[in-house]
């Protein structure tokens, strides 16, 4: 493993990208964590009012780390990052191989204090996200994964643990791992027919690794997200299975990147 992951054990397997990849993540980390004490929102993007997307200097630092490794690990792989302008349909339609990025997911979080704040680096392979890592800078706590090479857990200098989940028995109660920031009146309504055992408010791409690792059962999202919202964690939760893979409903490369509702953990 790189000088830059010091903090974390070095028994991680040689996956295609996986050690450089999880090397980024933890730099990236550790400029954001610079900015903890002074996390002010500097912009706004997207939708106006409370659908918002706020920015701060952390999520621009990070961005630039994120882009300046993945184009020294292959210049020609095209890069999607929630920071950086996106390239139209157009020219995306025929992407075979693409990296998608989420430089700083949980920024609301992030500026609340909270440590649930995120680096998500996917890489996306006909369409289908192959290779996903996750990294909690405040918690030291990395997650990744790679088709057919299982889903794993890495807390601080620890070794790596390999993290299972499967599918639910309606019979024992559900464990739901929900939306922190965006609660919703159709989430209410989609849970008032299930058998809930427990409810489990997170923030960030947290939800999927929660699902991923036998935590949660379910992760239901009422609300827009974008494909680098979930394209890290949708490879960790597939990745899950004790044998193939979880089903996952989510698709990637759309004309508009945005993803409507979505139920992971059920099937």
């Amino acid at each position: 493993m790189k000088d830059s992951t010091s903090e974390l054990a070095t028994e991680i397997s040689p996956f295609l990208y996986l050690e450089e990849v999880t090397a980024t993540a933890v730099e990236a980390g550790k400029l954001i964590l610079r900015h903890r004490r002074d996390a002010r929102v500097i912009a706004e993007k997207g939708d106006h009012g409370k659908d918002a997307s706020p920015v701060t200097a952390a999520d621009l630092e990070s961005n630039e780390c994120i882009i300046n490794h993945l184009k020294v690990l292959d210049p020609d792989i095209p890069i999607i990052s929630e920071e950086t302008q996106l390239a139209d349909y157009e020219t995306r339609k025929s992407w075979r191989r693409f990296w998608l990025v989420d430089p700083l997911d949980g920024t609301k979080e992030f500026v609340r204090g909270s440590d649930e704040f995120t680096v998500n680096i996917a890489f996306i392979e006909d369409l289908e996200p192959v290779l996903g890592v996750i990294y909690l800078p405040a918690k030291k706590l990395l997650y990744y994964a790679q088709k057919g090479r299982g889903s794993w857990k890495q807390a601080g200098r620890r070794p790596p643990v390999q993290i299972f989940s499967s599918i639910p028995d309606l019979g024992q109660g559900l464990t739901v791992v929900e939306s922190r920031s965006h609660p919703s009146p159709a989430l209410e309504s989609y849970l008032k027919d299930l058998p809930i055992k427990e409810r489990v408010a997170a923030g960030s791409s947290l939800k999927f690794c929660l699902v991923a690792e036998g935590l949660a059962d379910i992760y239901p999202r009422m609300n827009p997200t974008m494909e680098w919202d979930v394209a890290a964690g949708d490879c960790i939760y597939r990745n899950s299975s004790r044998l193939g893979q979880r089903s996952s409903s989510l698709t990637y490369n759309k004309p508009s990147l945005k993803n409507d509702s979505f139920v992971i953990g059920l099937k």
